[in-house]
């Protein structure tokens, strides 16, 4: 069975080229626009893996963020940052509101697949590399 993975990504040639780039890998995706849209879908999908934006319109991947971690339903989700802001602040701050990983646009196709897939495979508490 393939491991499941939402995207939340407001551009939509990133969230396509991101998404795209996962199926291709065999994982099924399930890619949103907004964070209201993937809370709404978060818990049905039950996602083994979530790649998270932080600047979008409404609500901010932060507030994403602390929405998943604060929720026993979705609390134990890997979520893997994919932002371009890349400044060390942010990078100490997604670790501290229970990031796994963190990655900064842009990005190569290989460095997301193979992050992800170090993610899934190893689990999010032992591989974060922020």
């Amino acid at each position: 069975m393939a491991k499941k993975i939402m995207v939340i990504e407001d551009e939509e040639n990133v969230r396509l080229v991101v998404s795209l780039s996962l199926e291709k890998e065999g994982y099924e995706v399930e890619s949103v626009a907004t964070g209201e849209e993937a809370l709404e879908k978060v818990v049905d999908f039950a996602p083994d893996l979530i790649v998270l934006d932080i600047m979008m319109p409404g609500m901010d991947g932060w507030e994403v963020l602390g929405l998943l971690k604060s929720n026993e339903l979705t609390e134990k989700i890997p979520v893997c940052i994919l932002t371009a802001k890349g400044e060390v602040r942010d990078m100490m701050y997604a670790t501290q509101k229970g990031a796994a990983d963190y990655i900064t646009k842009p990005f190569t196709r290989k460095e997301l697949v193979d992050r992800v897939g170090l993610l899934l495979a190893t689990g999010a508490e032992e591989t974060s590399s922020v």
